[in-house]
């Protein structure tokens, strides 16, 4: 495995392993295609857990970055892949990374029978179980985003057993079902009535939704709308050559 310096203590355990890799595939150590250092092999390194470096992967792998192959290894992303990307991060990191507080209020947590749209996405039969959740995004007490979320069971099973207040859908979900596409559309649009008064704003506020669906291979994982009051959120990215 190629040598560099490690990073700074002062990171999490799994912010080091990224960083580490991160670094590499910047100066080129990988080029795309390239097999990257087994779990093993960063586990000894670094003298962590495995659930530490697989977290370090999977953020990775979420950002584009790599590719990885259950039962083969992790590769170094084609260039085509990372050029222009929307990265699935976890809401409460966000906030976390402000020095802000995250907390949430869960309004639904429920199993409902989907409808012919809902199914036809979610790869369902129509009237098959479907998992749903209604939750509302605090920052430092203020809502910032009310996450209506549809699951399927096939994917994240023990979905509904999981306590929202102490983590995130979006944690969980990339624990035990990482995504391997993603779909998204953006638009500035009006809420509901229902979302307006659980976000505390005015019917009239516009708002940045973002509905996203996700799927492991061939498998569809989850849909959902994700409603930000416009005057409190602003939508970043980043360009690569």
């Amino acid at each position: 495995m190629p040598r560099r310096s490690l990073p700074p203590p002062t990171l999490a355990p799994y912010a080091q392993v990224k960083q580490f890799l991160k670094e590499a595939l910047s100066h080129g150590q990988y080029p795309p295609g390239a097999l990257m250092p087994s779990e093993a092999e960063l586990v000894a390194q670094f003298g962590v857990s495995r659930m530490t470096v697989n977290r370090a992967l999977r953020e990775l792998q979420t950002e584009g970055l790599v590719d990885r192959v259950q039962g083969v290894g992790t590769f170094a992303a084609q260039l085509h892949r990372v050029s222009s990307q929307l990265t699935i991060r976890d809401l409460h990191d966000e906030i976390a990374a402000r020095g802000h507080r995250h907390d949430a209020l869960v309004q639904l947590a429920r199993r409902e029978r989907a409808p012919a749209a809902l199914a036809a996405r979610l790869g369902l039969h129509t009237g098959d179980a479907v998992f749903h959740t209604l939750i509302v995004h605090r920052e430092n007490g203020v809502p910032i985003q009310c996450e209506d979320r549809y699951v399927n069971p096939a994917a994240a099973p023990d979905y509904l057993g999981v306590d929202f207040t102490r983590t995130t859908p979006t944690h969980y979900l990339l624990q035990v079902a990482p995504v391997w596409q993603a779909q998204y559309s953006i638009e500035a649009a009006l809420p509901s009535a229902e979302e307006a008064r659980l976000l505390g704003i005015s019917p009239a506020a516009p708002c940045l939704v973002v509905v996203r669906r996700t799927q492991q291979r061939d498998t569809p994982i989850t849909i959902a709308r994700l409603v930000h009051p416009g005057s409190l959120y602003m939508l970043e990215g980043a360009f690569a050559p």
